[in-house]
């Protein structure tokens, strides 16, 4: 038998996912795992997207769409950036895409080329390194550090240091929760103007924010792609939807890729997204159970010697150093995972480096398993 392995199959695995697997293999013999790994939240999707879906399958209305998505979709997200930022944002800068993943995925390939240099945060979502590793790009990850984001003088230096083609963040930040502040996020943006950095802004956990207003890297700059889905604040994982907002020369890039890549995103989940901007009353209800869940982390988890290592600003992780007990995360995540029977996801996700160090507890379940799952971690550590 001949098999032919391309170089970009060696990426490093997402742990993360690995982490989930082995939990819902426990859970499969019958093991309780309470599973504090994935950033997914336990709530379905809003009754009023459900019966949307619902009305569209009875019509047997699922097919191909244009591959930047549907007309009434478009309008919608231009509608809500309207609302929610107080920006003018016209609907053909946006591209539906088939989750967040998909759109990354465009971005990629419609700016930069093989061998190009790009910025992202260590700590960081380790989907952004292994998509392009696996493209040929370059990507240059700057440690933070005892900094929560990454801020225009982090990306000065590396600048300096070998010129970049483009820089990628995101507020709230994964791993961490961690809000870049509007003054930051304004002096980061121009810095990479100015410098001729293209932007990428991550913005999938806005609406999750608990101290301050969203704010968008798109008010602070001309030229940046903003990125964001339906998975997170609306609790549509599964149904694959997401966003772009693009600068206009890139829009007939990304719909020529993805007319080839995806042809489009899922058409009854694009019906059921347009619903998802009116459910705001039900969704806000689900933050304030992550807000409650926050506030019993940031309080048990220094208590059992799990002191955060980033303020937890936003988003449903809490990123915690773990070397009063530990100097192998992944070792000790998989030993929480079948002795505890709690799952969380080693820090070696999202940073290669330091990533030894911490973890990254998700708390976006039910409050009576995040009370369970710190009581098991207690018993176990004790």
């Amino acid at each position: 038998m001949v098999v032919s392995l391309s170089r970009r199959g060696e990426v490093e695995p997402f742990h993360a996912m690995d982490v989930l697997a082995q939990a819902n293999r426990l859970k499969a013999q019958g093991v309780p795992v309470i599973s504090m790994a994935v950033g997914q939240p336990s709530d379905p999707a809003p009754e009023r997207v459900r019966r949307a879906a619902a009305r569209a399958l009875e019509h047997g209305r699922v097919g191909y769409t244009d591959a930047l998505g549907l007309a009434e979709l478009r309008r919608a997200i231009a509608s809500h950036y309207g609302e929610h930022y107080n920006l003018d944002i016209a609907p053909e800068r946006i591209a539906v895409t088939t989750g967040s993943s998909a759109a990354f995925n465009l971005a990629f390939l419609a700016m930069f080329d093989a061998g190009d240099r790009v910025a992202i945060a260590a700590p960081g979502y380790p989907a952004y390194r292994n998509i392009m590793a696996a493209l040929g790009i370059e990507v240059v990850e700057i440690e933070l550090g005892k900094d929560a984001w990454l801020h225009a003088g982090h990306l000065r230096a590396a600048h300096e240091e070998k010129p970049l083609k483009g820089v990628l963040f995101a507020s709230p930040a994964n791993p961490t929760g961690a809000v870049i502040p509007p003054a930051e996020l304004k002096a980061l943006v121009e810095t990479a103007e100015s410098l001729g950095i293209a932007v990428i802004s991550d913005e999938i956990y806005h609406r999750l924010a608990y101290g301050a207003p969203d704010t968008s890297a798109l008010a602070y700059g001309s030229g940046v792609t903003v990125i964001n889905s339906f998975s997170k604040y609306y609790c549509m994982t599964g149904w694959r939807v997401g966003w772009m907002v693009l600068p206009q020369p890139l829009v007939r890039a990304v719909e020529r890729i993805g007319q080839s890549l995806y042809i489009s995103a899922p058409e009854l989940s694009q019906i059921a997204a347009i619903e998802a901007f009116s459910a705001t009353d039900e969704l806000d209800v689900i933050k304030a159970r992550y807000a409650w869940n926050r506030d019993l982390l940031m309080k048990r988890l220094p208590e059992l010697g799990l002191p955060l290592a980033a303020p937890a600003d936003g988003a449903f992780y809490a990123f915690c150093d773990v070397t009063r007990h530990t100097n192998d995360s992944m070792d000790f995540a998989r030993k929480m995972l079948t002795e505890a029977h709690v799952a969380a996801t080693p820090g070696r996700d999202f940073d290669p480096l330091q990533g030894h160090r911490t973890m990254r507890f998700s708390y976006a379940g039910s409050h009576d398993d995040m009370s369970e799952a710190l009581a098991r971690i207690e018993r176990w550590l004790s």
